[in-house]
């Protein structure tokens, strides 16, 4: 057994948006002169957060994967309009139309997925013309409609809130994950002579998380409880994170977009992964389309719009590199939270929407120039 001792070796890319993350609340909640940090707003902000990281999660395994789609914005106004007719203009059964939905979704991944992986044509190309495509049948089954009110089922996915008690056994549970996690991921770790923490440290380091947990949890709950969007968001992410971390297929998306020649010389199939690697992010974006959707309790032909370059903003803001091979669920989300961050605060603020987009697209560059900087310099400070 190695345990390493107590030293500095923070790994730059991944705890800079964390410490960044910080930084913008502190400063927000100065100038604002507290509102910034209120149950409220902090409820509403995580609110906004869900559909950004929604298709984020998707987004960063196709830029793991060495590829982009610039589609996910039109497939969520499609698959958002889609379930709009379903349910006000068809009054589908909920649950029926929501599965159709979320087919829909697979299949606009699939159409995707089939050009770049089988015909070999540029991901850039492909979900570019995916992009007008998608905007252009909204438009034509909508006929450039908004479609509205939605039924009870929606609005409660799209807006409501746990009660308290639920909030708190989700707590419980949650609470239990992570030290069930940190006493499995430690023993793992014994078990093939890995480096691990001290003990105390290990420790205080679950203690830390658990208490994360209770904080959000009386926070929540002091305003209405936990957002409904919110909890499918963390379902979502934990099996995402586990999929990416803990499975083959996961483990070959990070092969193909480190090297993917090495990739296909060691046996895996190429074809195959960027596929359902597609598929997924039609899936997630579909999950997007329905919950904003729901969320704005009606469908638009500009649902969606530019939302792709917010996924794709969330996933390099959360240490995704661009070249492939490199990034993660989990960072993801926190870029989603980043952006959701400057878009509340300076909301708060009344600032101007042209220093919004001014401010958040200096952010991305910074983003990327951050991690062009590590890579030339190989390190971990």
């Amino acid at each position: 057994m190695k345990e390493s001792k107590f030293k500095f070796n923070i790994d730059v890319k991944t705890y800079m948006m964390i410490i960044a993350l910080v930084a913008i609340w502190i400063i927000f909640t100065v100038i604002t002169g507290g509102s910034f940090l209120t149950a409220r707003n902090i409820s509403n902000l995580f609110r906004q957060s869900v559909f950004t990281s929604m298709l984020a999660i998707g987004m960063v395994m196709v830029i793991i994967l060495g590829e982009i789609d610039l589609s996910v914005g039109s497939i969520v106004g499609l698959t958002g309009g889609i379930i709009a007719i379903f349910d006000v203009w068809l009054d589908m059964e909920p649950v029926l139309a929501i599965l159709i939905t979320l087919a829909v979704g697979i299949l606009l991944g699939l159409w995707n997925g089939w050009w770049v992986a089988y015909k070999k044509v540029p991901s850039f190309i492909v979900t570019l013309g995916g992009m007008l495509i998608f905007r252009g049948i909204l438009i034509g089954i909508t006929k450039g409609t908004t479609i509205g009110p939605m039924s009870g089922l929606f609005r409660y996915l799209g807006k409501d809130y746990l009660p308290d008690y639920v909030g708190i056994i989700l707590g419980i549970l949650g609470a239990i994950f992570i030290i069930f996690n940190q006493y499995k991921t430690r023993k793992d770790k014994l078990k093939y002579d890995f480096e691990i923490l001290p003990l105390k440290l290990e420790i205080v380091k679950t203690i830390f998380f658990v208490l994360l947990i209770v904080l959000f949890v009386l926070i929540m709950n002091s305003y209405h409880g936990i957002p409904v969007p919110l909890v499918l968001l963390l379902i979502l992410m934990i099996i995402f994170i586990y999929i990416t971390r803990n499975t083959v297929f996961g483990r070959h998306i990070y092969a193909i977009g480190g090297n993917k020649e090495a990739a296909q010389l060691s046996g895996i199939n190429i074809t195959k992964i960027t596929l359902l690697v597609f598929m997924l992010n039609g899936l997630m974006a579909s999950i997007g389309g329905i919950l904003l959707t729901s969320r704005l309790n009606a469908a638009s032909v500009a649902a969606g719009q530019n939302a792709e370059l917010d996924a794709i903003a969330a996933c390099v803001i959360g240490g995704a590199s661009l070249m492939g091979g490199i990034g993660s669920v989990g960072g993801a989300i926190i870029g989603a939270i980043v952006m959701a961050s400057l878009d509340n605060g300076m909301s708060l603020l009344n600032v101007p929407m042209f220093w919004q987009s001014i401010v958040k697209g200096l952010v991305l560059i910074t983003a990327v120039w951050v991690d062009i900087s590590s890579k030339k310099k190989g390190k971990v400070v």
